[in-house]
């Protein structure tokens, strides 16, 4: 299966990193394919980030579903989101302590709702 990881990058911390390597070799143990921005996406960009944004929005295409690391401060996986959501594909939160619903709109809501989806479809 090919799966990408939508995760902060440009300021995850040491323990998020750590947490998401373990959790794709995991995954890449199993035998998926796993796109892992910080790894697979060329960061340097002099485009200013259009490029990055092309190349994550391709692999999210071709991917079979997408994983998250949720980090509500990363706006790069705000991004990533809105093109996982247009591609009507399959979301897997990783980290489900990181989401905090509300009686309000937010994005929190929103992941935690489409999460639930797919539970229900399976």
């Amino acid at each position: 299966m090919k799966i990408f990881l939508i995760c902060p990058v440009r300021n995850a911390t040491e323990n998020q990193k750590k947490r998401m390597i373990e959790y794709i070799e995991e995954l890449e143990s199993e035998g998926n394919k796993v796109h892992y921005p910080a790894r697979d996406t060329k960061q340097e960009d002099s485009t200013g980030g259009w490029n990055i944004c092309t190349t994550n929005k391709n692999a999210i295409l071709e991917s079979d579903e997408v994983h998250i690391f949720w980090d509500d401060k990363s706006t790069g996986s705000l991004f990533d989101l809105g093109v996982a959501f247009g591609a009507h594909k399959r979301l897997v939160v990783v980290n489900p302590e990181a989401i905090d619903t509300s009686n309000t709109k937010s994005f929190h809501n929103v992941i935690n709702y489409w999460n639930n989806l797919n539970s229900l479809k399976n």
